[in-house]
């Protein structure tokens, strides 16, 4: 069964972050490691989460069980998400140096939680400096949204030909997410053999979580072997459903999770 390992957020009552993550790729058939950051009671968004961040010195001890137990020998990937200090950035850094040396295969995954359009930066300055300077480097894929996109490569993303630009600018693989497309939303996907765009129409309200289902989607997508191409129509097929499932709710529920990797009629797909 292939196996991930996640570093990012626990929210028991918001189907988001790695919690989130997890959930989808058990419905996958992939076996979930999840080593929170935080551990929220509810989304930030709406109002005082409850719990509080988990102590770097805690993940540091609980990754060394896991490694003590031989899991980082059989990782199929590795997905960073949301980080509260940058304590836990350097934690995730060493991680992901280790199980390169320990899998070599494993794809690490860099979700570079940040900010939103209109939102800002929702993390700490140094913690954003953190995620750009220690994890960023270490990405076989990263996967931001269109404004963290533009912040990490100093250029503008207005549209899909600045985001192809951008992502081109970071030297790994990129899922641009929330990419302007005309009338609808894209997903731009670029790496060194060229780039795809998969729009869908805009949802009139999105619940929380979707960016996050979208790097589990594509992940588990590549690690069972789908092409870029595939692997993108599938991700995206998988939250347009999802978001479609939801309706007007705010939260994304189980049962909205795709069980299994299918595009969608809902999705258009094209090289650049």
């Amino acid at each position: 069964m292939p196996t991930v390992l996640i570093l990012s957020s626990f929210v028991a009552a918001s189907r988001v972050g790695g919690g989130m993550q997890a959930l989808a790729l058990s419905r996958l058939g992939m076996e979930p490691i999840l080593v929170p950051t935080v551990q929220f009671g509810r989304h930030p968004g709406w109002g005082a989460p409850g719990g509080k961040p988990v102590e770097a010195d805690t993940m540091a001890a609980m990754l060394q069980g896991i490694e003590a137990q031989g899991a980082f020998g059989g990782l199929d990937a590795v997905i960073t998400g949301y980080f509260a200090s940058v304590d836990q950035v350097d934690v995730a850094a060493r991680v992901l140096d280790t199980v390169r040396a320990a899998s070599p295969a494993a794809r690490l995954v860099v979700d570079p939680v940040m900010g939103d359009e209109g939102k800002g930066l929702y993390v700490r300055e140094d913690v954003a400096k953190a995620i750009a300077t220690d994890l960023i480097p270490r990405a076989d894929l990263i996967a931001p949204n269109a404004w963290e996109l533009a912040r990490l490569s100093g250029m503008p993303v207005d549209d899909v030909e600045t985001a192809v630009r951008a992502a081109r600018s970071l030297g790994a693989a990129v899922l641009v997410s929330s990419v302007p497309a005309g009338d609808e939303i894209g997903v731009v996907y670029v790496d060194t053999r060229g780039a795809l765009l998969a729009t869908h129409p805009r949802a009139r309200t999105a619940p929380n979580g979707t960016g996050d289902l979208l790097t589990a989607l594509f992940t588990a997508a590549r690690i069972k072997g789908q092409s870029p191409r595939k692997a993108l129509a599938a991700a995206i097929g998988g939250v347009a459903e999802a978001v479609a499932a939801a309706g007007e709710a705010q939260e994304l529920s189980i049962e909205s999770l795709p069980a299994r990797l299918s595009a969608s009629p809902r999705v258009r797909i094209e090289a650049l």
